[in-house]
């Protein structure tokens, strides 16, 4: 039997930090089973974890890792596994963590719950070679994904869906601009964008993400550059009128711009501040235009299995699927790590374990 190990934060540092050890893998507590994980992917929240949120103190040491697909390998005293799962079946896991039991978690906003969090940031996670999770969070994975497409699923189709579906209530014929469409969410944004009959706008930093948004289904695709240009660039392919929908999850950096594209009576949807938190707009733009923003965060776990449905429909032509940039072996996940920093690649960064 190979030797199981994990990547350990036992203080924050920098992409790539997080140092390999061995660990005896415990037994599940009832309601938790033990995956053996066959890959994990990575995401921006791996490297905030690993490198530390100003103002917001994490448990430590951990381990890494929101996203992963394996092997039921333990089940706990008494554990229900959710439909179409058995000890010793494949699975993938639902990131988001809740307590399943408050008013949120009853009516389905388990992503409100006052206890929610995400595996690998508030508990151990996927940088390892086997991972305890609750089995309310496993899920099936389509028959015809391997174990690397399995992994780099979960998190960020839940997010975009959340933030198209749920919350902006994206509607058939309508524009969405798509900041960072070679990211992992904005990959999946895209498609989903196309699959819900909308159209996308993509904007991706180089000519080379620009040609896989295209194969994407993006209608239009702007390599970015300064933000006035790349404004008047939106407003001439949407007849000067602007978008309908933006999704938003870089930040600082392209947040003016956001308003400015926004039509009347458009939507701003944001999951992230990758390029900073803090940001100053002029509000006479945001009640002017009659524009709603909403803050998203993660999303309703039974959005994985609405997902999960739709692709059963139509296996051999799925209306959407993880895109992956590059696998790494397990071993090498600090180069993985400095890689996703390193912001190079179009899709998921994702580890197998060998």
């Amino acid at each position: 039997m190979a030797e199981a190990f994990r990547f350990r934060i036992h203080q924050h540092g920098p992409a790539g930090s997080p140092v390999r050890e061995a660990f005896a893998p415990a037994q599940p507590r009832p309601g938790w089973v033990r995956l053996e994980l066959k890959a994990m992917a990575l995401n921006r929240l791996d490297l905030w974890t690993t490198e530390g949120i100003p103002g917001l103190p994490l448990p430590l040491p951990m381990t890494p890792g929101c996203d992963g697909a394996g092997v039921i390998e333990a089940v706990g005293e008494g554990t229900v596994l959710p439909p179409g799962l058995e000890p010793g079946g494949s699975a993938m896991i639902a990131p988001g963590l809740s307590c399943g039991v408050c008013p949120a978690c009853f009516r389905g906003d388990d992503m409100l719950c006052p206890t929610y969090g995400v595996l690998g940031h508030i508990c151990d996670g996927t940088a390892a070679t086997h991972v305890l999770v609750p089995a309310a969070n496993l899920l099936p994975i389509p028959g015809n994904w391997s174990f690397e497409q399995a992994a780099a699923f979960p998190l960020v189709f839940l997010t975009a869906w959340e933030m198209l579906v749920h919350k902006a209530a994206l509607r058939p014929g309508e524009t969405v601009l798509v900041w960072g469409g070679g990211s992992g969410v904005g990959s999946a944004a895209i498609q989903l964008v196309r699959a819900l009959g909308g159209t996308a706008i993509a904007v991706v930093g180089s000519e080379v993400k620009a040609m896989k948004c295209w194969e994407l289904g993006a209608e239009h695709v702007i390599v970015r550059g300064d933000m006035r240009a790349l404004a008047t660039k939106v407003r001439e392919l949407t007849n000067r009128r602007g978008v309908d929908l933006v999704f938003e999850h870089t930040g600082a950096a392209t947040w003016g711009a956001s308003l400015s594209v926004c039509a009347r009576g458009g939507r701003i949807v944001t999951c992230g501040a990758t390029t900073g938190r803090e940001t100053s707009f002029d509000l006479r733009a945001l009640f002017a235009k009659q524009i709603q923003i909403h803050g998203s965060y993660m999303g309703r776990r039974e959005h994985l299995w609405t997902q999960l449905s739709l692709l059963q429909r139509n296996p051999t032509n799925p209306p959407f699927r993880p895109v992956i940039d590059r696998v790494f072996d397990l071993a090498e996940y600090p180069e993985a790590q400095r890689h996703l920093e390193a912001g190079q690649g179009f899709g998921k960064v994702v580890c197998s374990v060998s």
